[in-house]
């Protein structure tokens, strides 16, 4: 979760005011960047988040994002899942250039750094075939006696 204040861009051109940016659009930037990188199976979120989403609420795209301003550095936490079988080093590095160049092109901020940690990994779902004749399975076998 980012910090209550808001951060101040620096304008090329100072005689038409200042820019504010709230921390929680910094966190949905970068969430969203790093959950679009191939690779990723979702953000790390909280118990409230995904009862939240349950409910059928909007996926709230700031999950699994820490923020850290300290005077003019911004520095960024990613806690992601992963897809089962991907090179874990590859889409961390696609994760931090993604963030960082998300960040870059929508608010001119540059970054000290974009520490991604891995919580875990997401194997794939195998869909089980339901047979609608044989519900529980039996086998035809024991059936020959009656």
């Amino acid at each position: 979760m980012a910090e209550d204040t808001n951060i101040i861009l620096e304008s090329k051109e100072p005689a038409l005011g200042k820019i504010e940016v709230a921390p929680q659009v910094l966190e949905i930037i970068v969430g969203i960047a790093a959950s679009q990188t191939e690779g990723v199976a979702r953000m790390r979120g909280s118990l409230a988040n995904s009862v939240t989403e349950l409910l059928g609420r909007k996926e709230q795209h700031g999950k699994g994002v820490k923020l850290v301003f300290d005077g003019d550095e911004l520095a960024v936490d990613v806690y992601v899942y992963l897809d089962y079988g991907v090179a874990v080093p590859k889409v961390a590095l696609a994760i931090q250039d993604n963030v960082k160049q998300q960040l870059l092109f929508m608010t001119d901020l540059d970054l000290r750094e974009v520490n991604v940690h891995v919580e875990g990994v997401i194997p794939e779902k195998t869909a089980q075939q339901v047979d609608p004749d044989n519900l529980f399975n039996q086998s035809d076998e024991g059936d020959s006696d009656q």
